[in-house]
């Protein structure tokens, strides 16, 4: 008989679905939603150490085929973050504490308080394309990198997550120096750098001028990035971008992935996604004769 049931690394989840950090994690509230709505698991909004308001709108423009957006990393900070945790613990299904920082040890800091709040597992942002001091700019140095995963396997006990950035040609160097620094898993991708321009106003329509690409726009970038990890890595890679449907899903878990993150589908369909896509996921399985997720993974590689 078949099961949606997969492991990452000492994390198991009931489906190998995921909400991406950025969207609907702001709130215990809202976690909880995904949670319901059939979520293997749920990722935080990105905190930080200290409150942040992020950049002025606009903050996002809306395209045919995703989104571009420059937020600016907006989040109450870790102490306020405490009472939406005491809210998301109730989730049936593991919560990933999203957060970033500038040094590794923030990093640490913050994944210890993380995980007295009850998170199941950290994803250190390493990633984020438009935030100055922050996440891509950190991330793209191997060095950096494993010195930040190091420090923070070094104060937390729980499974630690590094999501990085596609907007290198370091990619797979970076993901060793999570893997030789203990990480327990690599995120990929984040969203590429982009922009919109307003012809009638003549300038960029983001505040922040650049921003980052999501949506069935990048899923062909992502798909080659978890496909490269896979190959070269030992842990587990959990891919995202542009996940909207089962067959993406599935692209994905061929290509290499153990679990996938649904972020800018939730935005574009609804939470209806994530049963959409295990429910198909299931019908693929029973008609190919896959009887568990890990028989998929990484078949394109064959």
């Amino acid at each position: 008989m078949r099961s949606l049931k997969v492991s990452i690394g000492r994390l198991p989840l009931p489906n190998p679905t995921m909400l991406a950090s950025g969207m609907m994690g702001e709130t215990g509230a809202s976690l909880l939603r995904a949670a319901e709505a059939g979520a293997g698991a749920v990722v935080t909004k990105s905190i930080g150490s200290e409150p942040r308001l992020g950049y002025p709108n606009p903050t996002l423009v809306e395209l045919k085929d995703g989104y571009i957006n420059a937020m600016g990393l907006p989040n109450p900070g870790i102490s306020a973050f405490r009472e939406e945790m005491s809210v998301a613990r109730f989730c049936p299904v593991p919560i990933i504490g999203s957060i970033f920082a500038a040094s590794s040890e923030e990093f640490a800091d913050l994944a210890e308080r993380m995980q007295q709040y009850g998170a199941s597992a950290i994803e250190l942002n390493l990633s984020c394309p438009h935030a100055k001091g922050y996440g891509m700019e950190i991330g793209v140095d191997p060095g950096v990198v494993g010195s930040i995963v190091a420090e923070v396997k070094s104060k937390c006990s729980i499974p630690v997550f590094s999501k990085l950035t596609p907007n290198t040609h370091r990619l797979v160097e970076v993901a060793m120096a999570v893997q030789e620094a203990g990480g327990d898993a690599v995120v990929a991708i984040n969203t590429l750098k982009g922009m919109s321009i307003s012809i009638e106003a003549r300038r960029p329509v983001l505040s922040n001028k650049v921003g980052g690409l999501s949506g069935p726009a990048v899923k062909a970038v992502g798909i080659r990035s978890v496909y490269d990890l896979s190959a070269a890595l030992d842990i587990p890679v959990i891919g995202v971008g542009g996940i909207e449907s089962w067959r993406d899903a599935v692209e994905y878990l061929m290509a290499g992935a153990s679990a996938v993150q649904v972020g800018s589908a939730i935005g574009r369909r609804g939470l209806g996604a994530f049963k959409e896509i295990t429910e198909g996921m299931a019908l693929f399985m029973d008609e190919n004769g896959f009887a568990s997720i890990q028989e998929m993974v990484g078949v394109a590689h064959e």
